[in-house]
């Protein structure tokens, strides 16, 4: 019983100590998408990238300006071309 309560005390010690980040809010910009600010410890694969681009698009207008907007899209289009040059099989 003492051994559990060790290993549960260490478990919840270690858990604490982990940094909590804070989440972004809804009608918040993602400035790593946007212009690769605040990007600490985030790698994406290019699948998650897209889902991300594609989010952000749909908050539209209130909360991105239309140059952000195009922005994002365009980014979102180099994600697409790149996915679609990897699925591409060498000939």
């Amino acid at each position: 019983m003492r051994k559990m309560a060790m290993m549960l005390a260490a478990g919840l010690f270690m858990l604490s100590s982990v940094p909590a980040y804070a989440q972004a809010a809804a009608d918040q910009k993602d400035e790593c998408l946007l212009a690769s600010r605040n990007c600490m410890n985030q790698v994406d694969d290019i699948q998650q990238r897209i889902h991300k681009l594609n989010k952000e698009i749909q908050k539209g207008t209130r909360v991105y300006s239309p140059q952000e907007l195009r922005k994002l899209q365009d980014k979102l289009k180099e994600a697409d071309d790149i996915l679609r040059n990897l699925e591409r099989p060498d000939s």
